[in-house]
């Protein structure tokens, strides 16, 4: 099967999966979920990839256990993050960008995080770069463990075997097999759905923060009012 280049080779499904084999699926798995360097992994598109293999039998492993283990790396890389959350703690905020680490994926998972709380461990597997970041936020956050692991597996089975049963159902169909690599596309477009919204979202605000007038308490002391303004202009 020959995939639509989405950026370098060694990013393409399809090129990943029949260099490395379910081995490297789950070491893609792993390191997307949690740690600070897998945020650029194709994740969506790798699991929907290997469920459509499977069931074409161009992977030649039983889908039940193809999904089992992609969960079970799913769930480790979040416990990983977490843990590396919790040790590190706040100094990850305080960490200077690098070419693999921007301080500003951290803001976004927090904001994330804090917005949506422990499900944001379940809606954050189908955000890319959120979802490497959330699980390390929890721990940073020190949220309560029993919770964490809860949200965790849930998310991991929602995520890991569901886009792959996706890809193993949908692969069935002579139009998605015949058309994959327009799926692929398709993929990655609605993954970045969510980064795109809430990337004008916080542009609108910014804007709607620049524009508005400057609250009274932030007036410097001193300052005349309009009101004392226009009076004084009367005498």
């Amino acid at each position: 099967m020959n995939t639509l280049a989405l950026g370098p080779q060694w990013l393409d499904p399809d090129y990943l999966i029949a260099t490395f084999g379910l081995i490297g699926v789950l070491v893609i798995v792993f390191a997307e979920s949690g740690l600070l360097i897998g945020f650029f992994l194709p994740g969506d598109s790798l699991l929907f990839t290997t469920g459509l293999l499977v069931t074409t039998n161009k992977l030649d492993k039983p889908l039940w256990a193809v999904c089992s283990l992609i969960v079970l790396a799913a769930v480790l890389g979040d416990q990983a993050g977490y843990l590396f959350g919790r040790k590190v703690g706040p100094s990850l905020f305080k960490r200077p960008d690098s070419r693999l680490f921007k301080q500003e994926n951290v803001e976004k998972a927090h904001e994330f995080f804090e917005k949506h709380g422990p499900k944001s461990l379940i809606l954050a597997r189908f955000v890319p770069i959120v979802r490497t970041f959330t699980p390390i936020i929890a721990g940073v956050s020190r949220m309560n463990y029993r919770s964490f692991i809860t949200f965790n597996v849930i998310g991991g089975a929602l995520w890991g075997a569901g886009v792959t049963l996706l890809g193993a159902s949908l692969g069935k169909v002579e139009f998605v097999h015949k058309h994959i690599e327009l799926i692929l596309v398709a993929i990655v477009l609605i993954s970045v759905v969510p980064i795109a919204i809430e990337y004008f979202r916080a542009r609108g605000k910014s804007k709607k923060a620049q524009s508005a007038p400057p609250h009274p308490a932030d007036r410097p002391q001193g300052a005349p009012t309009d009101a004392r303004r226009g009076r004084h202009a009367k005498r």
